[in-house]
């Protein structure tokens, strides 16, 4: 198996980078009342936000460790390197699934725009702290 030397502390802080971003892109100053009108919902039908913090801790932890490990086999060692390694991630495993979900689901383009904007800016931000850190 190949591994790469990678900096812990620097999955930690992209990981929580990746948590401000989601916080700030859903808040009433950004894109919540756009994103609930495309999801269709009311707050009142949304799951338990606690327990979707959780998961989505546990799963950003393991986006920035898998990055991290995608920048220092690139052999990446800026925040322009991480981030562009993170744009390329971003187009092939999260922009072009993002949308045949959303297409075959049905689901408004609106919806798709501000859920894949997140995941690149969270995305380009992980993979510059990811590239400064390395």
């Amino acid at each position: 198996m190949f591994t790469a030397p990678v900096n812990y502390w620097a999955i930690l802080v992209g990981a929580i980078s990746n948590m401000i971003v989601g916080s700030v892109w859903y808040s009433k100053a950004l894109f919540a009342e756009q994103w609930m009108k495309a999801l269709g919902k009311k707050k009142e039908e949304l799951g338990s936000p606690q327990t979707a913090m959780v998961v989505m801790f546990i799963g950003a932890l393991v986006q920035s460790y898998i990055l991290a490990h995608f920048i220092a086999f690139a052999g990446e060692k800026t925040p322009a390197g991480g981030a562009k390694i993170a744009f390329w991630a971003w187009l092939g495993f999260v922009a072009v699934v993002q949308l045949g979900g959303s297409l075959f689901e049905g689901r408004p383009m609106k919806l798709f725009k501000i859920n894949v904007g997140y995941s690149l800016v969270a995305l380009l931000i992980m993979g510059a702290i990811l590239g400064a850190w390395h």
